[in-house]
């Protein structure tokens, strides 16, 4: 009798796990046909959005004045200078998607972001692309990964090297043929980099350094991963587990060498919450900053000594970019003195 029992209880733990899995891959099918379906409805939409705003001076810098707490902590005083004298417009695209909402073809995960720059004083590109593919590994893992974005600095780099360590290891692992390669002097030099910088300490632009939160999953090794998942998905009646992905020692590793390690945390939060809000977090910045423009005119009015002694002072964005910020040979990427950070709402 107890047998019998025992085999219930364990029949009943496969059914709930079936379940499980189950609604794994609903969930997945889900997000993906909706991510496309998205993408071609909205894509007029941000046509017209492009249009309108790119006659409002200033709007992505004041949008990113706005960004989450995650973005707006690798958002430098230095780079906030050079979004708002430069900075003219801002990207999304899932650019393995066909033209047509029917089409099956490519991930919807996988995306581009666009940062078109005037002309200016700290490098030379006009237009930054990062692109992200949205991989599976041999090991279940799934995520973004990038390439590393090289930028030419007109003088000092602010990444303080990340740069253009990860794009040499890139190109050094890309000659031999091997995307894991450790035994070579640009990992050493990278590790040693990584060792006192990283995103959070340097430029929002070492961002365009990111290459993987692990170790390197290429298109050749992806498709064999999503033929397997899918073969395994049509035999999950044999309750098969696919228990949590244990990442193996090798991607700690590969952490000593990553620019940016929340790299492709900053590619969703881009794509997903500011390039889809932008009307909504330009609008909040436009009412932050008249209350904040009240909030002066009544310490004007104020003796001077009871006003905040922090010494801090606000970084006007707005004057920055109709131009008038100085310009001339002081910009901070370039060693020059640094505008005060940029005060955030309580």
């Amino acid at each position: 009798m107890s047998a019998g029992i025992e085999t219930d209880t364990v029949t009943y733990e496969q059914l709930v796990e079936l379940e499980c899995q189950f609604d794994d891959v609903d969930t997945e099918i889900s997000e993906a046909a909706c991510l496309r379906k998205q993408y071609f409805l909205t894509k007029p939409l941000y046509a017209r959005r492009k249009d309108i705003v790119s006659k409002i001076a200033g709007f992505w810098p004041l949008v990113l004045e706005e960004a989450p707490p995650e973005l707006d902590s690798c958002i430098q005083p230095s780079d906030s200078e050079i979004f708002a004298t430069g900075l003219q417009s801002i990207e999304v695209d899932r650019f393995e998607l066909k033209s047509s909402v029917e089409g099956a073809d490519g991930d919807p995960r996988s995306i581009s972001i666009k940062f078109e720059f005037a002309e200016n004083e700290w490098f030379e590109e006009r237009l930054l692309e990062k692109r992200f593919w949205w991989r599976r590994a041999s090991d279940g893992w799934t995520g973004l990964v990038s390439e590393p974005v090289k930028i030419n600095w007109k003088g000092k780099d602010p990444t303080k090297g990340l740069m253009d360590g990860a794009v040499k290891l890139w190109e050094a692992r890309k000659r031999c043929g091997d995307m894991r390669k450790r035994d070579m002097p640009e990992f050493d030099h990278m590790a040693k980099i990584t060792e006192n910088w990283n995103g959070d300490n340097t430029s929002f632009f070492t961002w365009f350094a990111f290459v993987s939160p692990r170790r390197w999953v290429s298109e050749q090794e992806s498709a064999a991963a999503i033929k397997e998942e899918k073969a395994r998905r049509s035999r999950i009646g044999k309750l098969e587990e696919n228990g949590a992905v244990q990442l193996p020692a090798e991607d700690q590793l590969e952490k000593q060498v990553e620019a940016h390690e929340d790299g492709d945390t900053i590619a969703t939060i881009l794509a997903e919450d500011v390039w889809p809000g932008a009307i909504k977090y330009f609008t909040q910045e436009s009412a932050d900053s008249d209350e904040g423009f009240e909030d002066d005119e009544q310490d004007d009015d104020s003796d001077g000594a009871d006003g905040d002694d922090s010494g801090e002072e606000r970084l006007d964005l707005r004057k920055l970019a109709q131009g008038s910020g100085s310009k001339a040979g002081g910009g901070a990427a370039n060693g020059g003195e640094q505008p005060p950070r940029k005060k955030r709402r309580a």
